[in-house]
């Protein structure tokens, strides 16, 4: 991967450029859609939890076949009765092919494939087309990827967020998120699961200061660290170029994490 040395604007809290900076490498590394559709489902994997039915459901009976010569099916029946018992076809018997906990729902990924579909996700969020196609209101945005003054993850309340956004031309697309929150079709309505929220903006940060609480309660909206970002939070659903803004400190820490990366592009043989 050649190194490309880009340089963006840094905003403050006002929407006004305060100065500029050199983005790492990592933002101009090819975008696999490959590798960060393996590594989200691999992480959707691990969220599932094993389900499996009783081993002896359906089997705590003392039926026994009559055998041959009475006219009838060959099943085990209840003693002292002719009801059929144990087996799939009768009323109560066990299932025929019954869920098991062993069974194998979980998709590994290596580790090193997990860190270039990481980088390769990160790249994605530098680039406008993508960041379009997946649907986001960038018409007001400043600027891809938006850079933001440190002083931004020190907010502690929501109105003082919003500001901030109005003011970088981010609140758009917030809107966009309460416009497409709906109620969801199905038995998830009685199982926590009420609404379905648009993904929006995703905020990378070095430290929480407070911007967690403060930016928690807006539709769409995700707060990360850029020490434990991954590639779910950078392209939901697999799908790269999320709308997102970084902190001026948070780009150095992802410089530092991935230092070294590199992201091998098969299409550029």
């Amino acid at each position: 991967m050649g190194v490309v040395v880009r340089s963006v604007s840094v905003f403050d809290l006002e929407g006004n450029i305060v100065g500029s900076v050199e983005l790492p490498a990592i933002f101009d590394a090819p975008v696999r859609v490959d590798l960060i559709r393996r590594a989200v489902l691999a992480l959707m994997t691990s969220k599932l939890q094993p389900k499996g039915t009783d081993p002896l459901a359906g089997l705590r009976t003392t039926a026994e076949s009559w055998g041959v010569g009475h006219g009838v099916a060959r099943v085990p029946r209840v003693k002292g009765s002719s009801r059929a018992a144990r087996v799939p076809q009768a009323v109560k018997g066990r299932r025929a092919h019954p869920p098991r906990v062993e069974k194998k729902i979980r998709e590994f990924i290596n580790e090193k494939e997990k860190r270039l579909a990481t980088v390769s996700a990160l790249a994605a969020t530098a680039n406008l087309e993508l960041v379009r196609a997946r649907g986001h209101r960038v018409e007001r945005v400043k600027q891809i990827p938006l850079v933001v003054v440190d002083d931004f993850q020190r907010l502690t309340r929501a109105s003082d967020v919003r500001k901030v956004l109005d003011a970088l031309g981010l609140w758009a697309d917030v809107e966009r998120a309460v416009d497409g929150t709906r109620i969801r079709a199905g038995k998830g309505k009685m199982r926590g699961r009420r609404y379905k929220v648009p993904k929006s903006l995703l905020i990378v940060v070095a430290e929480n200061e407070g911007i967690v609480w403060a930016a928690r309660n807006l539709p769409g909206v995700e707060v990360a660290t850029a020490r434990l970002v991954n590639v779910a939070q950078l392209a939901p659903g697999g799908h790269p170029g999320r709308l997102t803004l970084y902190t001026l400190s948070s780009l150095k820490i992802l410089a530092e994490r991935f230092e070294g990366v590199t992201v091998w592009n098969p299409m550029a043989l």
